[in-house]
């Protein structure tokens, strides 16, 4: 990851700052200097100004090792995000709920992996739960294909050369050019799908939503038995009526 100011309105130095934090999250929460330079492609001087320029204000902490650490002014600012997200995702996820009967999901690109932010659950015995927090892989998630079905397919192998596919079940995709396929199909159809992938007898349907880091995805997923292939497709609908309660249209 690279940070830059080349788009038109953005500035770059808070840029640079947020690619750092990022590096940070993804190493989880403790880096040193090189990493940190190495994971953004950031010019040394450059991560040490911001970085001290960040731990002045309380946002990363140094310690006697030299690493640096997310800082506890960053616990505050999680846990409210934490609370804005759910106010303005809940009432979306339980409309898909209410239409699908199942559970549904919401989910953010997060480097080369895809983390879970919020949850509404479906009202059955039987049902699907996803950690909140959760850090899943992009080839064999619905949520995953769904974010990274507008990236180039360079980028994508990129990104599987860093993550590797796993093998989870017999139906996950485990080559890049069969996952460059269904992201082609994923793009003609505007949703993304799992079947069995990530985890035996789950099926599970996605769109995202909004461009680049700001993007989002949303799910609905259920046992294979009973939301059937009809009733996922059907569900995409639901899905892009609860984004468009936002005001939002999928990407």
């Amino acid at each position: 990851m690279t940070a830059s100011g080349g788009s038109r309105g953005r500035v770059q130095s808070v840029d640079r700052a947020f690619a750092i934090l990022d590096a940070l999250t993804r190493r989880g929460g403790r880096s040193t200097l090189g990493q940190i330079v190495a994971d953004t492609g950031l010019a040394a001087a450059t991560v040490h100004r911001l970085c001290a320029t960040l731990a002045e204000s309380g946002h990363l902490r140094r310690d006697a090792g030299r690493d640096y650490l997310l800082g506890p002014r960053l616990q505050r600012v999680g846990d409210t995000a934490a609370r804005a997200t759910a106010s303005w995702a809940e009432p979306m996820l339980a409309a898909v709920v209410a239409g699908t009967g199942e559970t549904a999901n919401l989910a953010v690109r997060e480097g080369d992996g895809v983390v879970y932010l919020a949850q509404v659950p479906s009202p059955h015995s039987m049902r699907m739960f996803t950690e909140v927090g959760r850090r899943v892989e992009v080839h064999c998630t619905a949520v995953g294909k769904a974010l990274v079905a507008g990236l180039d397919d360079d980028e994508v192998r990129a990104m599987l050369r860093r993550a590797g596919m796993r093998r989870y079940t017999d139906a996950t995709l485990v080559e890049p050019e069969s996952l460059l396929a269904e992201l082609a199909r994923v793009r003609r159809a505007g949703y993304a799908t799992d079947e069995s992938e990530q985890e035996e007898g789950v099926r599970c349907v996605a769109i995202a939503v909004g461009e680049g880091d700001a993007a989002f995805a949303i799910s609905a997923s259920g046992p294979e038995a009973r939301f059937t292939p009809d009733r996922r497709d059907a569900a995409v609908d639901v899905l892009r009526s609860a984004v468009a309660g936002l005001g939002m249209s999928p990407g």
